[in-house]
């Protein structure tokens, strides 16, 4: 028997890194689960390497594209049980404020902060027709602490992220809905390893301060996330899910 057996997972973001380990994850524990992202071709091979998976393109900063998403899901699987909000970007003109254009920022607040907002918009509907269901926004732990090498537009992203899945949760908490912020730390994804492929100084100075001496990988990320769709989650609500490996509870880490 699995955790998520007879549950329906949408999860944005897919395709690759993170949302495609998790995708795999919630799919052996029997969860029907929606592989949500924009390319269509890695999107499709994500739901066919996992056991019960259907690929829907989206793009999570248009409202209709969300719309069409969860109209889709409930079409092919009779309803959405978890939201898994995981759709991220993090582009290299995100950088100081200094030098980060304003279309630079509108562009990650699109995707990570409004993209949020609308598959909660749109989502959160299709879990109360189930009579509630678990949503689970991806923030980080940015939203917690500052940096020096900044990216300010992300930073920005994910504490709003974080903020409005608090609201979210008190709102909706006696309608049997939770919603749980989950703030990874760094994570070895295709995403974060290319900004240091060709930068070892830049991934030693943030490995300096991982108390465990290493990221995370995408597996033990999605096992949170894996938790927190679950019923063992039950009264995990509002929280502010930290799995960055003792990062943010860092002053001076073991030499």
């Amino acid at each position: 028997m699995g955790r998520l057996d007879g549950r329906v997972a949408v999860i944005t973001g897919a395709a690759g890194g993170i949302g495609r380990e998790a995708a795999m994850l919630f799919s052996e524990e029997g969860a029907s689960v929606v592989v949500a992202d924009v390319g269509s071709s890695a999107g499709g091979e994500a739901a066919a390497a996992c056991r019960r998976a259907t690929f829907i393109e989206v793009d999570v900063s248009n409202a209709e594209s969300v719309q069409t998403l969860y109209a889709k899901a409930v079409e092919t699987y009779g309803g959405v049980d978890i939201l898994y909000n995981n759709a991220g970007i993090m582009p290299p003109d995100d950088d100081s404020i200094l030098t980060t254009e304003a279309d630079a920022y509108d562009r990650v607040q699109s995707v990570n902060a409004k993209g949020v907002f609308l598959c909660c918009k749109y989502g959160i509907p299709r879990l109360l027709e189930r009579g509630g269901g678990s949503v689970i926004n991806v923030a980080s732990f940015v939203a917690l602490v500052g940096a020096a090498t900044s990216q300010i537009g992300y930073t920005a992203s994910k504490g709003a992220v974080l903020s409005m899945s608090r609201e979210l949760a008190v709102q909706f908490a006696r309608q049997g809905v939770r919603v749980n912020a989950l703030c990874p730390g760094p994570v070895e994804t295709p995403l974060l390893m290319r900004l240091f492929s060709d930068n070892a100084a830049a991934y030693e100075r943030r490995r300096i301060h991982l108390p465990m001496g290493r990221l995370a990988t995408a597996r033990e990320i999605a096992n949170a996330a894996l938790f927190l769709a679950s019923g063992e989650s039950s009264y995990v609500n509002g929280a502010t899910f930290l799995v960055d490996g003792g990062l943010t509870a860092a002053y001076v880490t073991p030499e």
